[in-house]
């Protein structure tokens, strides 16, 4: 990678960095916003394990009343670093308008460019969201009853980022079938839909009865949420880790590769006109 290229991918974040900041009022105040639903999700799941207990602490399918609600505050910390608000519905929409024409002109890859958008975007929202995510996490330390070892984080740590590369990837690899579909909100809606049950948003995976269970264990949404709060939990075994850690390697692999298929595909059916 020549010094060129790295100024290229620092003008990009630095610009990307400004453009959030612009309106960072309207940006913290809504990433304070979306911590109102874990408050909600803590009295939920008191109320469904007080409703099925008689006195001694209920066992929901292996989850206590305290390891469900580590759970969720994990998740919402998976969810942080996979989700990609807008990603797909803009690369349609450049895509529809033309505005991707200065991707053929200029010396600026769309993906590379993309990608370095959302490290700014998880920057400032971690600059903004912090705070209150250590708040939230102390105030609920009692919650968590695992041992955390030096090994779980290390490897919490890695699901996390590859958690943000399968997110950015499958949701641009979304974005780029704009040029086969100019029109992709159904297909947004669908994933959305498919990503809060299948990446253990709404339920963690090992509730779900087998085979349904095994067949999702495969696919890459469960890395998303699931899995980097199972991580910290403490509920793989480390040979078992290792491999899902290589499993979710292998998956930003292909979905890495399926991206550039697509964009060099696209590129190759794509007319643009005016200006």
């Amino acid at each position: 990678m020549n010094s060129t290229t790295l100024r290229t991918k620092w003008f990009i974040l630095r610009t990307s960095i400004d453009e959030r900041l612009a309106y960072r009022g309207d940006f913290a105040f809504a990433t304070l916003v979306r911590f109102l639903p874990i408050v909600t999700q803590v009295f939920l799941w008191g109320a469904i394990y007080q409703a099925q207990s008689a006195g001694e602490e209920r066992v929901i399918n292996s989850y206590r009343y305290s390891d469900m609600v580590a759970y969720y505050l994990l998740v919402m910390v998976g969810r942080a670093f996979s989700s990609m608000p807008g990603l797909t519905s803009g690369i349609a929409r450049d895509v529809r308008d033309g505005s991707i024409k200065r991707f053929l002109t200029q010396p600026v890859d769309l993906i590379d460019w993309m990608f370095w958008n959302r490290v700014a975007h998880k920057l400032v929202y971690y600059a903004v969201a912090t705070g209150p995510f250590l708040l939230v996490f102390y105030l609920c330390r009692d919650y968590f009853r695992q041992e955390v070892t030096p090994t779980l984080v290390a490897a919490w740590i890695a699901s996390l980022i590859m958690a943000f590369l399968v997110g950015f990837l499958i949701e641009a690899l979304l974005g780029l079938l704009a040029f086969w579909f100019l029109e992709v909100s159904s297909l947004i809606f669908i994933y959305m839909l498919l990503s809060y049950f299948l990446s253990g948003h709404m339920l963690p995976l090992d509730w779900l009865p087998e085979p349904v269970a095994g067949w999702i264990q495969w696919l890459p949404f469960k890395y998303l949420a699931f899995f980097p709060s199972a991580v910290i939990l403490g509920r793989y075994s480390p040979p078992v880790l290792a491999r899902e850690l290589l499993i979710e390697a292998g998956w930003v692999v292909v979905l890495y590769l399926a991206n550039r298929w697509a964009l060099k595909r696209g590129l190759r059916r794509y007319s643009a006109y005016g200006g």
